[in-house]
């Protein structure tokens, strides 16, 4: 098993990994739902946000990947947690931009992703978040959640964060398992009718520890 950064040429790989991870055991995730496209054409539009000159949480270089024989095989992100927000609109109006949108088509996007606002939880602006954890379905079972959140962790530490979060939909009980074996522990959670109308889950919880 290696893990490294990941590199702009994987964008492809890091769109697949936030589809699969923003679902987690539901059939869609924010992207499908705020883009509201066949899902070809939401991971095209993803991998130009992974490479886009607006760094957001979605950007290759806040992503790690672990290989396994040469093979990817899965990946998260870590990265601050203050100002995630503007930094992925930015992201999503560069691309938008770029790809011909019209400005009422992104204000549709915005509207459409704005479900999750009464439910989302994560990290306060002084903590190092960790998102959009994703294994290939060949390679679970294998630790590589484990070793990619030691280094996701690693990584917070030497940047001087004292506390690591990770949110994830509630019911997703293989994430719980994995992030409580990783040392997180339970630190809130919100619950929303209408988002579980959507999305088939309750809400979000997140989980947290030191580092």
């Amino acid at each position: 098993m290696t893990i490294r950064s990941a590199r702009p040429e994987e964008a492809d790989f890091i769109a697949q990994t936030i589809l699969s991870s923003q679902r987690g055991y539901r059939p869609r995730g924010w992207f499908d739902v705020a883009l509201g496209w066949p899902e070809a054409q939401c991971r095209d539009f993803i991998a130009r946000i992974a490479v886009a000159e607006a760094v957001s949480m979605w950007h290759v270089s806040q992503f790690l990947i672990a290989e396994v024989d040469g093979e990817r095989a899965a990946a998260l992100c870590a990265l601050p947690a203050a100002g995630t927000g503007p930094a992925a609109w930015s992201a999503i109006a560069e691309v938008g931009a770029a790809t011909g949108l019209s400005t009422t088509e992104l204000d549709a996007i915005r509207q459409r992703g704005a479900y999750t606002r009464a439910c989302w939880v994560q990290g306060g602006e002084s903590d190092w978040m960790i998102e959009h954890v994703a294994t290939d379905p060949t390679h679970r079972g294998r630790g590589l959640v484990q070793a990619l959140i030691a280094h996701a962790l690693d990584k917070g530490r030497a940047a001087g964060f004292g506390r690591a979060t990770i949110s994830f939909l509630i019911g997703n009980e293989a994430a719980e398992r994995a992030y409580v074996k990783a040392g997180f522990a339970f630190a809130g959670e919100k619950r929303d009718s209408a988002f579980e109308a959507i999305i088939g889950a309750p809400g979000f919880r997140m989980f947290a520890r030191t580092i």
